[in-house]
């Protein structure tokens, strides 16, 4: 294997060492994004498999993505909690690994992760593709936005449609039991629910618990990228009366038997995803950006023109923005 290392240059945008500049125009070969276990990487048929780290104005991604072919894609893989799980969710930086996937020319983004079912007819191992989520996370940074520039991204339907329909397609392929849709409820972590916290929960509706997809699923929209979650259940979380209390033990155990069955849903969904993307991901922050463009700090213009770079180009080429919008935000 060999071993890359990117950093997004900054504007005006042109490649470097092998990755994408900020504002440049992404790889012609489709690139879909896979962030979970250290253990998905391990694909039968993946091929020239090579490392490589980026740098991002955000910091560090929790690893070094692993990049690979299958067949005729281009697959980028990402420890989400690095090589060893190394990182509580607390710690993880979520805007890096969003935007390293984007630095790096990733167009969709498979997040697989394991949760807790709040409901009785979602059964451990079982596979759930979520449609919302409910953010009940305490102090992640959520945005790329800020210092000068302010973006209000919409996040009514926060997973793509389209992808979700091919991963559910690829789950039911391998005859496991598939959800679709249902509200996955992002917790701070790390510890487990209590009892009186998980009965409140199930009271609020919400499906499945986890502490992983917030604000994953926030950033992956302000990226543009076209994001769905592959949620594989271990446990009935606290609240099932006939279930005994989850622990590190059940999860673990049960989670090592459902990797295998994302493996394949993995080598099923992969062939089928690619150009053109008709969703509305590719345009999210077409109408986003508030601040007028002649305000824009020029450090932050600088960081953020992977994101913004296609709609605000360089001041020296461009008059202000036609699209900005005009409502502005609340409060």
């Amino acid at each position: 294997m060999s071993r890359h290392r990117v950093r997004a240059p900054a504007l005006p945008a042109q490649s470097m060492g092998g990755g994408v500049g900020r504002g440049a125009e992404p790889p012609s070969e489709v690139r879909i994004g896979i962030i979970g276990g250290s253990g998905l990487y391990e694909l039968e048929g993946l091929t020239d498999v090579r490392w490589t780290r980026v740098k991002t104005p955000f910091g560090d991604p929790s690893d070094a993505y692993c990049v690979g072919r299958l067949g005729a894609r281009t697959v980028v893989f990402l420890p989400r909690h690095g090589r060893g799980h190394r990182l509580m969710p607390s710690e993880l930086n979520f805007r890096a690994n969003i935007y390293g996937f984007k630095a790096l020319g990733v167009e969709w983004v498979i997040s697989i992760s394991a949760v807790g079912s709040m409901r009785e007819d979602i059964r451990p191992l079982d596979l759930v593709i979520p449609d919302q989520f409910f953010d009940w996370t305490r102090r992640r940074p959520s945005t790329f936005f800020g210092d000068g520039i302010v973006a209000h991204v919409g996040m009514a339907d926060p997973v793509c449609s389209d992808l979700a329909d091919r991963l559910e397609a690829a789950a039911r392929r391998t005859g496991a039991t598939v959800h679709r849709g249902g509200t996955y409820l992002c917790i701070e972590g790390p510890q487990f629910s209590s009892k009186a916290e998980s009965r409140i929960y199930r009271q609020w509706g919400v499906d499945v618990i986890g502490m992983t997809n917030m604000p994953e699923a926030k950033l992956a929209r302000e990226a543009e990228l076209c994001y769905s979650t592959l949620a594989l259940a271990t446990d009935y979380d606290v609240w099932h009366e006939s279930e005994e209390a989850v622990s590190v033990e059940a999860v673990v155990a049960n989670l090592l038997k459902n990797v295998a069955t994302a493996k394949e849903v993995l080598l099923h969904v992969i062939p089928q995803i690619g150009p053109p993307r008709r969703c509305g991901c590719p345009l999210l922050l077409r109408n986003a950006v508030i601040t007028n463009p002649s305000a824009f700090p020029l450090r932050t213009r600088k960081a953020l023109g992977l994101l913004i770079g296609k709609y605000f180009p360089s001041r020296r080429t461009s008059p202000p923005h036609p699209t900005l919008s005009p409502r502005g935000g609340r409060g």
